[in-house]
């Protein structure tokens, strides 16, 4: 494995720079200044939303760049390089389909912030981890920002509960399990694969200049765009296939061991 040609990082979020308890941990902050250093750029990854994201990573956020919400917006600072939202046509129609399912809970996911029902004070106090910034609304099809994402969650599992009944809509839309209990539905060029080849092309990175870490299955697109692509050990199945290495697991500094190689 040779690393002498990397200058790009990407890494998602939950379940692969975050630990369980969903912290960056110091050890990573200090390899990302030496990484800094040899002018290897480090960009953010995630299903999260920008806010959620720079407040986990505040003490470098200025300087990173940050693809949130799946790929359907990326931003540096207070600039925004790709938006794309889902037609409110097809809000509604994903509000039809999953409203009359038991104990799912749909997040419309706007640049700023996200609007939520207010029917659940336990899924409430969950999303507070995921969303720095959200709104409670009496009804969702009133929304009329821009969405860029509807993530679903359910308490036991999204795979199970939430995935079969919302299948039919690939093709014309993005469908990703992207958590044990969440199920992201976009645009369908809005995904990572589909923002980081933006952000390589951008700025001139070839395969083998970009090192990409994952764990689920909203990873799978980006994580094919580099020869040097990771697998958490904690990673979906589907991961571990695609992935051509895989490292240690999220609480045993998968992605900080392997950037210690590479420095």
């Amino acid at each position: 494995m040779d690393l002498s040609q990397i200058k790009m990082v990407v890494s998602d979020m939950d379940g692969t720079l975050l630990n369980s308890k969903h912290e960056v941990s110091p050890r990573f902050l200090e390899i990302y200044h030496e990484l800094k250093k040899k002018n290897i750029a480090f960009v953010a990854a995630s299903g999260r939303q920008y806010h959620s994201m720079v407040d986990k990573l505040d003490s470098i956020k200025n300087e990173i760049l940050v693809i949130a919400e799946n790929g359907a917006l990326i931003r540096k600072q207070e600039k925004t390089l790709l938006s794309i939202p889902i037609s409110i046509s097809e809000v509604h129609r994903i509000l039809d389909t999953v409203r009359p399912l038991e104990n799912v809970h749909p997040v419309l996911c706007s640049q700023n912030t996200a609007y939520v029902g207010g029917d659940s004070n336990e899924f409430l106090d969950m999303l507070r981890e995921y969303y720095s910034e959200f709104q409670i609304v009496e009804d969702q099809k009133q929304v009329v920002d821009d969405v860029l994402k509807i993530a679903i969650y359910h308490f036991e599992s999204s795979e199970e509960h939430i995935y079969p009944h919302v299948k039919h809509l690939e093709g014309e839309l993005k469908v990703k399990v992207s958590g044990a209990n969440w199920v992201d539905i976009s645009d369908l060029n809005a995904h990572k694969g589909y923002a980081l080849k933006k952000v390589m092309d951008e700025f001139q990175i070839a395969p083998n200049e970009i090192m990409v870490f994952g764990d689920y299955n909203n990873d799978l697109e980006m994580l094919e765009l580099s020869d040097y692509s990771f697998a958490m050990a904690n990673a979906h199945p589907n991961v571990l296939k695609i992935a051509k290495y895989t490292t240690h697991s999220n609480d045993d500094f998968g992605v900080e061991r392997i950037l210690e190689k590479l420095l």
